[in-house]
């Protein structure tokens, strides 16, 4: 009796065991072919750099059997990008990049778009504005720019951003409205191209984002006036001869009241299970552990502020309140 007794227990626990193998086998879900990596942006640029990092981190780690590449589609404002995705409804092997273009595009275009079409996956930064001027030109301050503007008349200076009724243009109209000026806005493809387009003097400034213009920075031939936040970026390892980022005030200390940062996030596309979300999700946590990670956070002065599954939802919900509130203000919400 006893020896049955034995044989029925072992013959139960292999059972379970085997049961319990068999539901974490079918957890742990990863992909099976090569995963595209879309961005909404041009080439060069903020999201476009960040990107390729990422897909070079995973690589060089062997963080992911299968290959990821990067593709740009940037037409309509990021809208090219965004459709992409929102048509791969169900696939997991397709996650895109996004900056706050999530919001301002459908807001601005009417395009058949909406963050509820994706599927958050993981916060990975916050980014930065900042003010930049040819090294070249006379000012040295927010207040003597300010003052140039006013001087040579309105639309006389031209201020380069990424795309139409975007986040550039969203900021430049905030300065506008704060300091009682008026900039002739040429859109870009993307922040590289702005950086470039400024260092050759034919913008008079931009409103890139830190890593867009910090080679041109280090190079002397950029200058930044002031970073639009409330206050000054914490990184104080010096970046040129002379000058950290928190060297650089803030626009508000400036007396220019504008804050604005953008969201450098990963979605998948709809209509994916938990299972296969969970797997990006841990994918991007084992990125940002990485000392390649750490070192372009330090040297694009991000905001390193990260988050993921509902906390990530609900911020992403009311940042898409706050930029059609913005937006209604510029005058940029599609008929």
């Amino acid at each position: 009796m006893a020896f049955t007794a034995l044989k029925k227990l072992f013959v139960q626990s292999t059972l379970a065991l085997g049961f319990l193998g068999a539901a974490v086998s079918a957890q742990a879900w990863e992909p099976t072919k090569t995963v595209e990596f879309v961005v909404p942006a041009g080439t060069g640029g903020g999201a476009d750099q960040m990107a390729r990092l990422i897909q070079n981190i995973i690589a060089k780690n062997n963080l992911m059997k299968q290959s990821m590449v990067v593709v740009n589609k940037s037409g309509g404002s990021g809208a090219e990008g965004f459709l992409e995705v929102k048509g791969a409804k169900g696939d997991p092997h397709k996650i895109i990049i996004t900056l706050s273009n999530l919001f301002t595009t459908p807001l601005a275009t009417g395009v058949p778009f909406s963050y509820r079409d994706l599927t958050p996956v993981s916060m990975m930064a916050l980014d930065q504005f900042v003010l930049w001027v040819n090294a070249e030109a006379p000012y040295k301050t927010p207040k003597d720019f300010i003052a140039a503007v006013k001087a040579a008349g309105p639309g006389k200076m031209k201020m380069g951003g990424t795309g139409s009724r975007q986040e550039d243009q969203i900021i430049t109209v905030a300065l506008e409205k704060q300091t009682g000026t008026k900039f002739t806005y040429i859109p870009y493809k993307g922040g590289g191209e702005i950086a470039v387009q400024l260092v050759g003097k034919h913008i008079d400034a931009s409103v890139n984002n830190p890593i867009e213009a910090v080679e041109h920075w280090r190079g002397g031939k950029l200058r930044p006036l002031c970073v639009f936040d409330d206050e000054r970026i914490p990184l104080k390892d010096k970046v040129t001869t002379d000058m950290s980022w928190n060297d650089i005030p803030s626009c508000k200390q400036s007396g220019v009241d504008v804050d604005y940062l953008m969201l450098r996030g990963i979605f998948m596309a709809g209509g994916v299970t938990a299972d296969q979300t969970k797997y990006y999700v841990d994918l991007m946590a084992k990125v940002r552990e990485t000392p390649e990670w750490k070192d372009f956070m330090k040297r694009g002065a991000f905001n390193t502020t990260t988050m993921t599954g509902e906390n990530y939802r609900k911020w992403v919900e009311k940042e898409e309140g706050r930029h059609r509130q913005l937006m209604q203000e510029a005058g940029f919400i599609a008929k």
